[in-house]
């Protein structure tokens, strides 16, 4: 599943052809992804101007002139692939290969000027769907998110307070979209090495009785923003083939210090230590016993 820096690099990748743009028309090549297309869907976009490309957690937000706002949610397998304009390519990178075309691109947007926006999502887990924009934040998918984890709102003593309590995992609080917005796999095992915490550790042991936070939670905050901030600026995480807007690979991958690396030295100075594999609520962590405790 795509994760905050590789929705942002979508995003990112989305503002220089769609953002402004006006769409001349859409085509829906079947009626449904995870959900049924919105009723009607290609009419209510032809003929309308995207405003501003926005994200929410892993959703990408695209404000329309007339007051709505399309979600699209890429799933497991979706991808977006720019065409016929000055930026080509497939803005964002994954753990997984993404649809290079054919029978899977199942929604296009042709805009004035001649670029066309192409959604490919062979698993079908993906969705859009067109939302006022008064209820945006109130609609289900969005309603019960936690803060954005690179927000003003996202602090030691929120999640300090977040976990006071909690009788679950640290790592199983952290992946919890409730608690904070956007987190996934592979930036929680990255963030909890950094900040030598273990996955197993409850959640609850970061905050004092009282529901402060203690300097486990304020080094987690911080190597949580860093990891982000980091894999955004590497243009998130190519572990097979997909590219960047402008062909090349993401690169964050090359920095992990746990993730994927099983069986492998730990790159802490004189840890003579190897990375482990474990399995938690079905999700595959990787650490370090002896940096993370």
């Amino acid at each position: 599943m795509p994760e905050l820096p590789e929705v942002e690099t979508v995003r990112r990748g989305l503002i220089p052809v769609l953002q402004g743009a006006v769409i001349e028309s859409a085509e829906a090549r079947r009626p449904d992804l995870r959900w049924p297309l919105p009723e009607n869907f290609a009419e209510r976009l032809a003929g309308r101007r995207v405003e501003a490309i926005g994200r929410r957690a892993k959703y990408l937000l695209a404000d329309l002139d007339g007051g709505e706002v399309m979600i699209l949610h890429l799933g497991m397998s979706g991808s977006i692939r720019i065409e016929g304009g000055a930026v080509k390519g497939r803005p964002g990178r994954f753990h997984h290969p993404r649809g290079v075309g054919g029978p899977h691109d199942h929604v296009v947007l042709h805009l004035a000027g001649g670029a066309t926006v192409t959604f490919n999502d062979p698993r079908r887990f993906g969705a859009i769907l067109i939302v006022p924009y008064d209820q945006i934040m109130s609609h289900p998918l969005l309603a019960g998110l936690g803060p954005e984890p690179l927000g003003n709102g996202f602090n030691a003593e929120y999640l300090a307070r977040a976990c006071a309590r909690r009788q679950i995992s640290l790592k199983a609080a952290l992946l919890d979209q409730k608690l904070v917005a956007g987190l996934g796999n592979i930036y929680v095992c990255e963030a909890l090495f950094r900040a030598g915490l273990s996955p197993r550790r409850l959640a609850h042991t970061i905050a004092t009785a009282e529901g402060a936070p203690t300097q486990r939670a304020e080094r987690l905050v911080v190597a949580i923003r860093d990891v982000l901030r980091e894999a955004i600026h590497a243009g998130g995480s190519s572990l097979r083939d997909h590219r960047q807007v402008n062909g090349e690979l993401g690169y964050f991958q090359h920095t992990f210090k746990v993730y994927d690396r099983e069986g492998k030295p730990c790159q802490t100075l004189h840890c003579k230590d190897t990375i482990k594999r474990i399995v938690q609520n079905g999700r595959s962590t990787f650490y370090c016993p002896t940096c993370q405790r």
